[in-house]
C-alpha cells in the first residue's frame, strides 16, 4: 500500500518575495518572452539567489511530505518561456504577438528560422535537484503544441510544421533530462484544452514525436489556465479522452476548482491519472477530509494503483504559507484514503 496514491506536484512552487516582484507577476499575462523585470536580484547574484530559493522549495515539499517533488520551477519566469526562448530560430529581441487563451494579445517568441536545440536547457536544473534530495523527482517542459500556439510563426509553412519542429528539439532535451537523473519528465500542454480543433489535427502527433525513443516515465499536464489569471472555466475538458492514443504514461488534470466530471476518466483506462485535488483559486486551505473526498470520488473511475495525487496546477501564484498548507492537507488526505484501502 505504500506506493498507492503517491503525492506529487504539477511543477511550480511560489517564489519568495525577495526574489521576484510578485505584484508585477500577478498583474500581467504569463510571460511568453523573457521578462527580466520580474527579478528583484540583479546579475551576477541572480543565479545564486535562484539556487537558494530552489533549496527552500525543495525543503518545503519534503517537509509537507510530498512523495515526488520538483525544483519548484524557481528559475523560470513562466512554465514555458524558459525553454521556448532558449532555442535557435527565435528572434527574442524582436518578439511577435499571439492571442493568449484569455483572448488578449501577448508578446511571444517570433520564429524566424529552423527551431533547433543547440544546448541542454534544463539539465543543470535536474542535476541540482537530484543533488539536493533523495526523493523521486519530476522536471517539467512546455509541450510542442503549446509552444507552437504561443509563438508568431514567420518561418514554417504552418503551425503543424512548427509544432513538429518544437517536438524534435524537445525530444533531445527529454532524453538528456532522464540521463541527468529525472524520474519523471512532464510535458505541459494546456493549449490542447484551449485550442481543441488544431489539437485534434496534430496535437497527438507532436506529443508522440517529442517522446520518440524515450524510455523513462512521462507525464502530460492539462489545465484550464492559472486560477489567478483565468477565472471562467467549465467542468469538462474540450480535449482529454484523445490522449488515450498518445505514448505518454501519466495524464495530469485539474479537477478540484472546476468540479470536473470525473466520469471522463473511464475513457483513459490505459493511463495513470495525476488528479488535481487542491483548488488554487481559493486561498482557504483544504482540510484533509476534503482532499480525501476528492480522491474517493476519483476511485469510482480509476483503480488506486493508477492514481496519483497533486494540486490542480502549478502553485506559482499562491502565497507561500497557503501553498505549504495545501500541500500538507493533500498529503494527509492521501494518507487517510490509503489507510482505508489497507483496511
Amino acid at each position: 500500500m505504500a506506493d498507492l496514491l503517491l503525492t506529487t506536484v504539477v511543477g511550480s512552487y511560489p517564489q519568495p518575495d525577495w526574489l521576484i516582484d510578485r505584484d508585477n507577476l500577478s498583474h500581467r499575462l504569463p510571460p511568453r518572452i523573457r521578462a527580466h523585470e520580474i527579478w528583484k536580484i540583479e546579475e551576477p547574484l541572480l543565479a545564486e539567489a535562484q539556487d537558494d530559493a530552489t533549496l527552500l522549495a525543495i525543503d518545503a515539499m519534503e517537509r509537507a511530505g510530498v512523495d515526488i517533488i520538483s525544483d519548484g520551477e524557481i528559475r523560470r519566469e513562466s512554465y514555458s518561456n524558459h525553454f521556448a526562448t532558449a532555442l535557435d530560430g527565435v528572434d527574442i529581441e524582436n518578439p511577435g504577438t499571439a492571442i493568449d487563451r484569455t483572448g488578449h494579445p501577448n508578446p511571444v517568441p517570433r520564429v524566424v528560422g529552423p527551431i533547433r536545440r543547440s544546448r541542454p536547457i534544463e539539465v543543470s536544473d535536474v542535476e541540482f535537484l537530484r543533488q539536493h534530495t533523495n526523493h523521486r523527482i519530476k522536471i517539467t517542459v512546455p509541450g510542442p503544441f503549446t509552444m507552437a500556439q504561443q509563438a508568431q510563426n514567420d518561418y514554417y509553412r504552418g503551425d503543424e510544421s512548427l509544432a513538429l519542429a518544437y517536438a524534435a528539439a524537445l525530444n533531445e532535451e527529454i532524453a538528456d533530462l532522464f540521463a541527468a537523473g529525472a524520474d519523471i519528465v512532464q510535458i505541459d500542454e494546456p493549449y490542447l484544452q484551449a485550442r481543441p480543433d488544431p489539437a485534434r489535427a496534430y496535437g497527438i502527433e507532436a506529443i508522440d514525436r517529442a517522446l520518440r525513443g524515450v524510455t523513462g516515465t512521462t507525464a502530460l499536464h492539462m489545465c484550464f489556465g492559472y486560477a489567478a489569471i483565468v477565472h471562467e472555466r467549465g467542468n469538462k475538458y474540450a480535449f482529454l479522452e484523445e490522449l488515450r492514443d498518445c505514448s505518454v504514461q501519466q495524464i495530469s488534470i485539474e479537477a478540484a476548482q472546476p468540479a470536473l466530471d470525473l466520469s471522463i476518466l473511464r475513457t483513459l483506462p490505459n493511463k495513470d491519472i495525476i488528479l488535481g485535488t487542491l483548488n488554487l483559486g481559493d486561498m482557504r486551505i483544504e482540510t484533509p477530509d476534503i482532499v480525501a473526498g476528492r480522491i474517493r470520488d476519483a476511485l469510482n473511475y480509476v483503480e488506486p494503483d493508477r492514481l496519483f495525487i497533486a494540486p490542480d496546477c502549478g502553485m506559482k501564484y499562491l502565497p507561500r504559507d497557503v501553498a505549504f498548507g495545501k500541500l500538507q492537507a493533500m498529503v494527509e488526505g492521501a494518507r487517510i484514503v490509503r489507510s482505508e484501502l489497507a483496511g
